[in-house]
């Protein structure tokens, strides 16, 4: 047997009829790099559109006797009144056309209202007679548990 590589020059150690074993991977790791790159930034991105950017204080109160009810429909009140819902500001033609959406899925649908401890309670009211007039009756309102169980 001949000593010489594919070109033929002789002395580069493989003998004709070998076979080539080493493998180069130097370009596999650069694409699994820019992979871990692209996973990490979509994350991110993904985990900040899942925030809606809306923070609703919530009134303390004491615990109540009944659990809490199973909410279909979760509309949130901020602080300057405006309504939240799905992660977006509504105005009252969609939240009334929400509510009547509900009420035709089902007859015990509840509306869990989360509004701000600074919302005017003239606001709270008039979101949940708007949902008592798209036939909504189960009402709820969010709080959270006063530490001192006041």
């Amino acid at each position: 047997m001949a000593v010489g590589g594919p070109s033929g020059a002789p002395g580069d150690g493989i003998e004709d009829g070998e076979v080539f074993a080493d493998i180069n991977i130097t370009p596999l790791t650069d694409i699994f790099l820019v992979l871990l790159v692209i996973f990490m930034v979509t994350t991110t991105a993904i985990h900040e559109a899942d925030k809606a950017g809306f923070e609703v204080t919530l009134p303390r109160a004491g615990k109540g006797t009944q659990p809490a009810p199973v909410r279909d429909l979760t509309v949130a009140i901020l602080a300057d009144g405006r309504t939240v819902m799905g992660g977006r500001v509504v105005d009252a033609a969609a939240l009334g056309g929400a509510f009547e959406a509900a009420r035709a899925r089902g007859a015990g649908a509840t509306l869990l209202v989360q509004a701000d401890e600074g919302v005017p309670h003239g606001r709270v009211v008039a979101v949940m007679d708007l949902a008592r007039r798209h036939g909504l009756t189960r009402l709820a309102i969010a709080t959270r548990s006063d530490p001192d169980g006041r």
